[in-house]
């Protein structure tokens, strides 16, 4: 299992080419067509709701992207779809919507957010939605998490889907209801074999750590998160394979 080159060749807009002045918010339908449209890479994230469909949605809670309030997980899939994005008319996507729109035709990068509330075990839901979703989509496709239980959890379901970790070095004012001792384990990346990662998305602010050096030169790829100026391309890059990037336009 590898990652797909697409991955590498292609930068990789993050949660799709969104632009909230053209109408376009984050892990949208028209953001992922923008994103096409350019010939990027895109990434999603995922959140579950309340009947166990996986939603392309990054917080755990409406209220910073919609109108409404709570957490995702509270509403069916129904009710979300019916929740117009900030800045759009759109509702929030459901999975399969995204896979159908974006078809093969770019490489999709998905990070499954952690439904565990503490980077802990209680996972498995969403994955197997996650599974069942994807199952015979044809294109370059790949699942990432900060959680490695969900990775563990996807390699059971699926070994042959390319999987990779989200990393970064955990900092507590970023990770609240994480413990102390899972942040400082996570910080060292110690899952990759566990979860069968072929690659790492690394925090672009930490991407200089021995740690990194010690991933690549293993022979996984690294991607990194979030790169917002053209500088700030060409110093990560001097690390990275490829970055994910928002608000400017890589060459």
């Amino acid at each position: 299992m590898v990652l797909h080159p697409e991955f590498l060749t292609r930068p990789i807009a993050h949660r799709a080419l969104h632009d909230l002045n053209a109408g376009r918010p984050e892990n949208s339908r028209a953001a992922v067509k923008a994103a096409i449209s350019q010939g990027f890479g895109i990434e999603i994230d995922l959140q579950l709701s309340s009947d166990g469909k996986a939603m392309v949605f990054h917080d755990y809670a409406l209220d910073r992207l919609t109108k409404q309030a709570g957490a995702v997980r509270l509403r069916d899939a129904d009710e979300l779809a019916d929740i117009p994005l900030t800045g759009s008319s759109e509702g929030i996507p459901s999975f399969p919507e995204i896979l159908k729109l974006v078809s093969g035709k770019v490489p999709l990068l998905v990070e499954i957010k952690d439904q565990d509330g503490a980077l802990g075990p209680n996972v498995g839901v969403l994955e197997r939605e996650v599974v069942a979703a994807s199952r015979g989509y044809e294109g370059p496709i790949a699942f990432m998490s900060f959680n490695p239980h969900s990775m563990i959890a996807l390699r059971a379901l699926a070994p042959e889907v390319p999987r990779g970790l989200t990393t970064c070095s955990f900092p507590a004012q970023n990770w609240p209801t994480v413990p102390a001792a899972t942040r400082e384990r996570l910080a060292e990346i110690p899952d990759l074999a566990e979860a069968g990662a072929c690659f790492i998305s690394h925090d672009v602010r930490d991407l200089a750590s021995p740690r990194v050096a010690e991933v690549k030169a293993s022979g996984l790829s690294v991607l990194c998160w979030t790169i917002r100026s053209a500088e700030m391309e060409a110093t990560a890059r001097k690390i990275a394979d490829n970055v994910t990037f928002e608000g400017y336009a890589p060459a």
